[in-house]
């Protein structure tokens, strides 16, 4: 019998200009049922402003959330601790990101450090790309440990007009990659024990492209980045040092799509089926993955149940796929075939003001 688990849940509760509305409460936990596909709300709090990214230990104890205000030209990374038998979220701290417009963070998967990437826009503040923090035994966040700041510009001169890191996603042999949306660049670190960076390298995707998010195939044979300016899904291979190679680049939005953004990408458990964000088009793009060679076929898109998808997160078995409308106030709630990767809305759903990212963990 599919086992409940824990839905933990970003939402805007601020007004910002690039943003269509705020109606969120802020931080909120749900524990979800799989069989009646129902979630019951079990704590919130409107404490943080816009936490648009989350990440949250695999026991749902500590969760850090990130502030994305574009009036500020520093943001934030907030620590909380859930307390499960009185369903409680409990502050922990604060720490300066060390740059404007935080988007994305990352627990390692050693739980020691947390690495944040900071879009960044104007000028003033500290204006660091990325930044490593400590996480305390007790979850609480430690001063920032290490910085690096992004250098150049792409061809998209209203979008690209300098370096704006959106994600960073941990790689196999203590290397985090950040996609840096602004140069069309994936940049490599090592990151060590103590949190400090050194850069190894970078990648050059396609110009204009605006790499965005990225999901790791297990085991780390290849990463996959979805670019949200030119709506494309590229497949890299990468090796022992960490160096990227590219396989190929699919469309993520049928031919002559126009107006559109993509947001969020997904990996299925077993590594064969890719999911992606269609903000414009709102849908939802299922691509398969060839084990051997990291080449992409895409086999459908699927009406994202709402508007706007911002980001999409894979329930902890995989049977279920949640899909953040931010424009619909609504997460979606699709099953997945483990064996086609065909996606079908269930109908169901959970009403959420501009809901920004999801989270999950073991209820």
């Amino acid at each position: 019998m599919a086992e409940a688990e824990l839905l933990f849940v970003g939402s805007l509760n601020r007004s910002t200009p690039y943003f269509q509305g705020a109606r969120g409460v802020g931080l909120s936990v749900f524990r979800f049922d799989p069989v009646t596909l129902s979630a019951q709300k079990l704590a919130e709090t409107n404490e943080v402003d816009n936490p648009t990214y989350l990440s949250v230990t695999p026991d749902g104890r500590f969760i850090y959330a990130n502030s994305e205000v574009a009036e500020w030209r520093e943001g934030t990374v907030s620590a909380y601790r859930f307390e499960r038998e009185s369903g409680t979220l409990h502050y922990l701290n604060k720490q300066p990101a060390l740059g404007s417009i935080t988007a994305h963070n990352a627990i390692t998967r050693d739980s020691s450090k947390l690495l944040v990437a900071n879009y960044g826009a104007g000028e003033g503040g500290p204006d660091q790309s990325l930044a490593v923090f400590r996480l305390e035994g007790d979850g609480r966040l430690s001063v920032p440990l290490a910085h690096a700041r992004h250098e150049g510009k792409g061809p998209n001169a209203e979008r690209q007009e300098r370096p704006h890191a959106h994600s960073v996603t941990e790689l196999p042999g203590n290397l985090a990659l950040v996609a840096d949306l602004g140069t069309d660049q994936l940049v490599t670190y090592a990151v060590t024990a103590d949190g400090a960076l050194t850069r190894r390298g970078e990648f050059s995707l396609p110009p204009g492209s605006g790499p965005r998010h990225v999901a790791l195939y297990p085991h780390g044979r290849f990463v996959f980045v979805i670019n949200e300016l030119d709506s494309t899904v590229a497949s890299l291979a990468i090796d022992g040092e960490g160096r990227l190679a590219l396989v190929d680049i699919q469309p993520a939005v049928p031919d002559g799509t126009s107006d559109n953004h993509c947001s969020d990408i997904q990996i299925s458990p077993d590594g064969r089926f890719l999911y992606g964000g269609n903000r414009g088009h709102d849908s939802i793009v299922t691509l398969e993955v060839n084990p051997d060679s990291g080449k992409l076929a895409v086999l459908d898109h699927t009406p994202c149940g709402g508007a706007t998808p911002r980001n999409l997160c894979l329930s902890r078995s995989g049977r279920f796929l949640f899909c953040a409308n931010q424009n619909a106030d609504r997460i979606a709630i699709f099953r997945r075939d483990e064996n086609t990767g065909h996606l079908s809305d269930t109908g169901a759903g959970i009403e959420v003001g501009t809901p920004m990212c999801i989270k999950t963990a073991m209820a």
